[in-house]
């Protein structure tokens, strides 16, 4: 066999294992309108607001910075913008030191708050930034509206750390939870489990994993703008990269490169084929998994993953929702409370989670 003949062989075997093998199972029925109320948008006609207008240049000008620095100092600018971005903002909350089993961690604790009610939070940041200090605007409101004891982790972070160590962080962490409050040992009696982005990702395949391990399950799930295939194959991926401005740059020049590598670079990153479940949580078994609310901007690229999440899982059996704000930014929910679709967002949270309290349960959303 000649070099040349070799070398094809070889070609065509790397082009053809991610296109058998890595690519999952076809979804596009999910893209269908099936009449129901699995979404429901909150359009506005007179468009977004001038706090979302200020917000939204105030990112673009600092993606604008990031892309001007070398690739070695973007990260470290990232996580200093997330981790400084509320600097200064004084909460009700209280914020209370926490190790969960070995995994750090915070209880923030809003005046009044139950803490036998319990949330785990997992923060966003592309598995590479953020924690449970970047992320207090979140937890501070989540404990305000649903008066529980939010418990916001410090999952390891890449590429310090591989991808599935943190996914080993919340799932220590939910063990924890079910067992320990802020005050010390003693059982929950409701516990929700939420996320961001990437934390979105690490919430919903939590749940699956607590399912099939057979532990309690929460009583609810919550993820903004969550990240659920890692194959990067429904419409708004490529429909959405112009209106999103805080995916849209990194990924118009990442959708360039060919499906086939794309898939060997996501194995060799985070060691996980990029249609596994664990990582790609639209690709798992959504049977019997608790009340799922997922929110997601209708201009971002993440937008036709949670329809295909919430239509599927609803498919299977599972009570889920997906509420679209049009123009709004990638977890525009961080900004609460001067931006009024992230007091909306909120508000609708709110209900969401007062409906699993009603004697109507689940069917209540």
């Amino acid at each position: 066999m000649s070099y040349i003949t070799a070398a094809l062989l070889i070609i065509i075997v790397l082009w053809l294992v991610p296109v058998l093998f890595m690519r999952g199972a076809n979804l596009e029925i999910f893209d269908l309108d099936d009449g129901s109320d699995a979404v429901r948008s909150f359009a506005d006609k007179d468009g977004p607001s001038e706090e979302h207008v200020e917000i939204a240049e105030m990112i673009g000008s600092f993606g604008s910075q990031a892309r001007r620095l070398p690739k070695k100092k973007q990260l470290n600018f990232m996580r200093s913008f997330m981790e400084n971005m509320f600097e200064g903002r004084v909460y009700a909350s209280k914020f209370k030191p926490a190790d969960a089993s070995g995994v750090a961690a915070e209880w923030v604790l809003a005046p009044g708050a139950d803490p036998s009610k319990r949330v785990l939070y997992l923060h966003g940041g592309a598995f590479m930034a953020g924690s449970s200090r970047s992320h207090r605007n979140i937890t501070n409101w989540f404990s305000e509206i649903n008066g529980a004891a939010v418990l916001a982790i410090d999952y390891r972070l890449m590429p310090e750390n591989p991808r599935k160590d943190g996914i080993a962080d919340c799932r220590t962490a939910y063990r924890w939870i079910l067992e320990n409050g802020p005050d010390g040992i003693s059982p929950v009696t409701q516990l929700v489990i939420s996320g961001d982005s990437a934390g979105g990702n690490l919430a919903l395949s939590l749940v699956a994993w607590a399912r099939d391990e057979g532990l309690r399950a929460a009583d609810a799930v919550i993820a903004f703008s969550p990240t659920l295939d890692g194959t990067y194959s429904s419409p708004s991926i490529r429909n959405n990269v112009s209106s999103d401005l805080m995916l849209g740059p990194l990924f118009s020049v990442l959708l360039k490169i060919p499906a086939a590598i794309r898939a060997w670079t996501y194995l060799i990153q985070f060691r996980f084929n990029q249609a596994n479940p664990l990582v790609s949580p639209l690709f798992g078994d959504l049977s019997n998994l608790p009340p799922t609310l997922i929110q997601v901007s209708e201009a971002e690229m993440l937008l036709d993953d949670a329809r295909r999440y919430v239509r599927k899982a609803r498919a299977s059996g599972t009570h889920a929702v997906a509420q679209t704000w049009p123009h709004m930014l990638h977890v525009w929910q961080i900004f609460y409370p001067e931006m009024p679709e992230a007091r909306q967002a909120f508000q609708e949270i709110k209900a969401f989670l007062h409906g699993l309290e009603s004697r109507n349960g689940p069917a209540a959303f």
